[in-house]
């Protein structure tokens, strides 16, 4: 049963965590405008695209900014695009959620990094069709590195195993889509097989369970948004779609109920 003084941290949590989501979305706004383009995150600092001004720190506030603005440029007038906050408010969303799934413990942080690059990716796949070796290449090290402070769990008992669980996801999805890359080239690209061995890094350590069906959600996500498409004639059966999106949502799903449709799944056995 959950005490008051746990519903109390959670929602601490929740409330710390909301404008810290908010400003990292700020910043990926920016990660996913500039990477793809090979231009650095820091420098230059933000400014209209069509009149070229910097942004005054005023207006760089998330959401907050685009609202008063009322999503149009200080300067030129030209519209902000609604994906700013949209993007913005998503992630702090995803912070929130994320801290009440984990608590106040040393996965978070984990957690909350792998939430960052889901945003990012997603609408850099959805934009480009491409998922940057800038991005994902790193994050092997990040994820490894988060996941390992917290089997170490400081102040806490230790958890190894769980550790070498994540390096077995990660080393099964990758060694999983580079198979499937082979039989069928066309499926999907290589930025998909690098992808896969980072969430099968953080699926693995949340459980045999979330590994499993996180896996099975990308599959499930993306095969239902394409019946989706071809019922609206949105697409035809060889239309190309990307499957970085769904990998990842089809990671966080696994994580957010893998273990329970796991026990379920062995309740029905």
């Amino acid at each position: 049963m959950t005490t008051n003084t746990d519903s109390a941290t959670l929602a601490l949590t929740a409330l710390l965590l909301l404008p810290l989501g908010l400003a990292v979305g700020s910043f990926l706004n920016v990660v996913i405008w500039r990477v793809p383009q090979g231009m650095s995150v820091v420098r230059p600092p933000s400014a209209c695209p069509r009149c070229e001004h910097p942004i005054r720190g005023r207006d760089n506030v998330p959401v907050l900014s685009w609202l008063l603005l009322r999503g149009r440029c200080r300067d030129c007038r030209a519209p902000i695009s609604i994906r700013y906050p949209l993007v913005e408010t998503a992630t702090g969303i995803l912070f929130v959620a994320s801290g009440l799934f984990a608590g106040p413990t040393w996965v978070l942080p984990a957690l909350l990094y792998l939430v960052s690059i889901t945003v990012a990716l997603v609408l850099i796949d959805i934009d480009t069709r491409r998922l940057p070796d800038t991005i994902v290449l790193p994050s092997y090290l990040v994820t490894l590195a988060l996941l390992s402070l917290a089997s170490w769990n400081p102040g806490g008992e230790a958890d190894w195993g769980a550790l070498l669980r994540a390096l077995v996801g990660g080393a099964a999805m990758y060694t999983l889509y580079f198979v499937i890359k082979l039989v069928y080239p066309a499926g999907m690209g290589f930025g998909d097989v690098k992808l896969a061995g980072v969430l099968g890094l953080s699926l693995g350590w949340f459980g045999w369970s979330a590994l499993a069906f996180g896996w099975f959600a990308a599959y499930l996500l993306g095969g239902l948004f394409s019946i989706g498409l071809l019922l609206a004639g949105r697409a035809g059966r060889k239309s190309a779609i990307p499957f970085g999106p769904w990998m990842l949502l089809g990671a966080l799903v696994g994580i957010a109920v893998g273990d329970a449709v796991g026990q379920w799944y062995l309740g029905l056995l």
